[in-house]
Order: C-alpha cells, then sequence, then structure tokens
C-alpha cells in the first residue's frame, strides 16, 4: 500500500498523473490530509466516489502509532511514537511540544537514533538505525495536533488556527542526513494547503552538514540554527566529530552563503554550556572571533544531564559571565529555559528506543549531497 502522507503536492499531483487522474485532486487531497486531519477518504466530499475508492484500494493515510504521552509539570509535552521496521526490530522516536504564552513550539525528529556521536547529547548516545519516511516526519506534527486540538475541543477547525505555531527540526537525529525525506516534509509544513507555517517559522538545526546547507539553501531555505557548541577546532573535534570532516571555518562560510536566500537575515547558534569544557571567560572571547563576520544570534543553552553523559551543567555564575561578554559585544544573546526535564523533554534528552543500533557503523559518515 502506498502512504500518500510521504508525498509532498507535487509528488501527489504527479502520482494522480499515473492513475490518469487529473492533477488537480492533489490539491483537494492534501487540503483534506493536512489542513483538516481527515484520514477517512470516505469522508473526502469534494472528491468523486469513483476515486475515492480507487484510492480505497491502492493507498493509504497512516499516522504512526503513540506509544506514551507525558505532560510535564510546566505543560511540556513528550509523545513517544512507534516506528517498527520491517525486520520487526521495534524502535521508537520521541516529539515535544513547548508551550508558551506567544507561541507553541513542536520539536520533530528526523532520525531514529543519530549517527552524529556528539558526546554531550541522549540521542548520539543511543545510536543510529535508520532515517525517518516522510511520513513518520510529518505524522509527528499530524500526531502533536490533534492531539491539542482534541483536547481543546477545536478538532474539527482547519489548522489555520494554530495550537502548534513554529516547529523546529531539532529532535532526534541530524536533519541534513535524511535530507529528501526531511525537505519534502518541510515543503508540505509550508504548504498553503497542508499546514500554510511561514518559512519563519519553520527551524532546522544541523550540526553543520556543508553540503547539505548549500544544497537546502537552493531548495527550502527555512530559518536556520547551527549547533556550534565549541569556539575552536580542537575542542568542536571532541565534543562535535563532524567538525573534523567540516571545520569552524567552512561552517561559518556555509552560514553566509545559506543567508543569501534565508527568510532571516541571521543565523542562530547553538552553545551547549558545559562546566569546565567550553564555559571559560577564554571560550565567549574565541567565540567573538568565530561569529564575527556572519549575522547571528545566540542560544545559550544549560546542559540538560543524562547518565553516564560524564559531563555537568555550567554554574549560573559562568552562565551569566559568558552571556555578559557576548552581550556587550553587542549581540543578541539568550538563555534556553529548561523544559520538560522531569519527562526527560529538554534539549539534548530526546532519546527514544533504538533497539537495533548495528547499523550506526555503516551510517556513522553522514552523505554527501551534491550541490
Amino acid at each position: 500500500m502506498i502512504n500518500l502522507l510521504n508525498f509532498n503536492q507535487l509528488q501527489l499531483a504527479d502520482y494522480f498523473a499515473s492513475i490518469g487522474e487529473k492533477p488537480f485532486r492533489a490539491k483537494q487531497l492534501m487540503r483534506w490530509m493536512h489542513h483538516f486531519g481527515v484520514h477517512d477518504f470516505t469522508l473526502m466530499t469534494d472528491i468523486a466516489k469513483s476515486l475515492r475508492e480507487k484510492l480505497a484500494v491502492g493507498t493509504e493515510i497512516t499516522l504512526p502509532s503513540v506509544q506514551l504521552e507525558q505532560i510535564s509539570n510546566d505543560g511540556t509535552r513528550k509523545w513517544l511514537i512507534g516506528t517498527d521496521d520491517k525486520n520487526g526490530v521495534a524502535n521508537s522516536i520521541e516529539t515535544v511540544f513547548i508551550p508558551e504564552d506567544d507561541r507553541g513550539t513542536l520539536c520533530i525528529s528526523s532520525q531514529v537514533g543519530c549517527a552524529l556521536a556528539c558526546t554531550f547529547c541522549s540521542t548520539g548516545a543511543q545510536g543510529f538505525n535508520r532515517n525517518l519516511s516522510v511520513s513518520e516526519i510529518i505524522g509527528q506534527l499530524a500526531i502533536a495536533n490533534r492531539s491539542l486540538r482534541s483536547e481543546s475541543g477545536y478538532e474539527l477547525l482547519p489548522v489555520n488556527d494554530r495550537i502548534i505555531s513554529n516547529v523546529v527540526m531539532m529532535g532526534m537525529g541530524e536533519p541534513l542526513t535524511n535530507y529528501d525525506n526531511v525537505v519534502t516534509a518541510m515543503q508540505i509544513m509550508l504548504d498553503d494547503s497542508a499546514y500554510g507555517l511561514s518559512r519563519r517559522r519553520v527551524t532546522l538545526s544541523t550540526s553543520g552538514i556543508v553540503p547539505a546547507m548549500d544544497k537546502l539553501k537552493e531548495d527550502c531555505p527555512v530559518a536556520l540554527a547551527v549547533s556550534l557548541h565549541a569556539p575552536n577546532d580542537a575542542l568542536r573535534d571532541l565534543i562535535v566529530p563532524i567538525n573534523k570532516k567540516y571545520p569552524i571555518k567552512d561552517l561559518m562560510a556555509a552560514c553566509n552563503r545559506y543567508l543569501e536566500k534565508a527568510p532571516r537575515d541571521f543565523v542562530t547558534f547553538e552553545y551547549v554550556m558545559l562546566n569546565g569544557v567550553n564555559d571559560m571567560m577564554e571560550h565567549a572571547h574565541q567565540l567573538l572571533d568565530v561569529i564575527k563576520n556572519v549575522p547571528c544570534k545566540l542560544n545559550l543553552i544549560p546542559f540538560n544531564p543524562f547518565p553516564n553523559s560524564g559531563y555537568e551543567t555550567s554554574k549560573p555564575s559562568h552562565i551569566r559571565v559568558f552571556r555578559d561578554i557576548l552581550m556587550q559585544a553587542g549581540y543578541v544573546v539568550t538563555v534556553r529555559k529548561t523544559r520538560g526535564d522531569d519527562i526527560d523533554a529538554a534539549c539534548g534528552q530526546l532519546a527514544g528506543k533504538v533497539l537495533d543500533k548495528t547499523k550506526r557503523t555503516l551510517k556513522a559518515i553522514p552523505i554527501e549531497v551534491d550541490a
């Protein structure tokens, strides 16, 4: 069976053409599937009955399964979502919703585990199994949207009456090593016939896959966040190993190229604060030198502990001094609030369940992307 959630509107039009149907049916189906969240063909009343019957035989609209939903004391929600593989090994991913006064942000995963092995990240410690399909990526948005709207009594309203206003590709995995599926899913998020989010409200976070950043600039430029976490190559090689392949100088140049077409006029640099590792005054001054030619904002992230990480959270006084050095140099700096840590939903804590980790060695080197 073909899961129609794997198609963006252009791909869906091609599919309809291949079965002898008019391409405009793609827009109709996109609205039913995503805009209204209807997955039962019999309810799609403006689509011909004969076509609905044809779709019911050869296709499906199937979301991943929800294994567990948790609610934090601060209102943060986390869904554990099953992604059973064909070999029968049950893996799972995690998706997090963070409510704030002026927005509702959904943090979406792109892979089962992660191959990049950043040493401060619980997801990296879980190993890597596989990339998520488009339906599994966009399905996280559909699941969260349905759950939140149902609880609020708005499940029948179209998605432009939003509870989820922002999406960040910051969950499990490195999005740019699952390039095609992530881009297709983001195109659905941006499609006015689907979720209709603006490019400014969809953010992709990357550890710095430089060729894929250049390609993303052309294919689907959304807001960009870069997981920097260190102010020099020697330290970044240790805590973000992909730096050995794409060092800081190359990464900064890629950021500037990306800004040529980005929806925002700055890159957000994410910097996890590790006690005694990267949080000293000299590190702050080194960081200023690294970012001096890149329009940017900085997001300092207090480290969220997980078992056997080997790291401790920076002292609040160290974070304040570090922040102040950056701010006095004229940069906009935020210190991320820790949200959902009582349900392990905070930044760097998402782990899911990666039962089959044997593929990690085969996938440890991120894909090359042709520009």
